[in-house]
């Protein structure tokens, strides 16, 4: 059987146990990344030249950036011809939202809600 590298890296993730969130944090973290995922959230579709041509790097560089990005499920790509389109998956940014951020996030606006209501009240 035969495993390419792709194969490799997802086993070597599952290995040492990093998961998706570990991928979608890694891929933020870096202040580039964030840059290509607003360039493709202000307009989708966007070739390599096009995304290369906003940084001052070499394609090589943003090809290991959007293969992070890739590897994190927030940039998914699609072949037209010669072209190969790379397209924004908000879903992970959500996923964690949904579990990292709303989470805290609820009982500081439902204190606030009550804090207003106990305010109107006595006003």
């Amino acid at each position: 059987m035969t495993v390419s590298g792709r194969h490799v890296t997802i086993l070597s993730h599952i290995i040492r146990g990093v998961t998706d969130d570990d991928r979608v944090f890694k891929a933020l973290a870096d202040p580039t990344r964030r840059f290509l995922l607003d360039r493709l959230f202000a307009r989708d579709g966007r070739t390599l030249t096009e995304l290369e041509s906003e940084l001052e790097m070499t394609r090589f560089g943003v090809m290991k950036h959007l293969r992070v990005l890739e590897d994190a499920n927030l940039v998914v790509t699609r072949r037209e011809g010669r072209e190969k389109l790379h397209f924004l998956n908000p879903v992970p940014i959500r996923l964690l939202h949904d579990r990292w951020i709303d989470k805290y996030t609820e009982r500081r606006v439902s204190a606030l809600a009550d804090l207003k209501n106990e305010l109107e009240e006595t006003a």
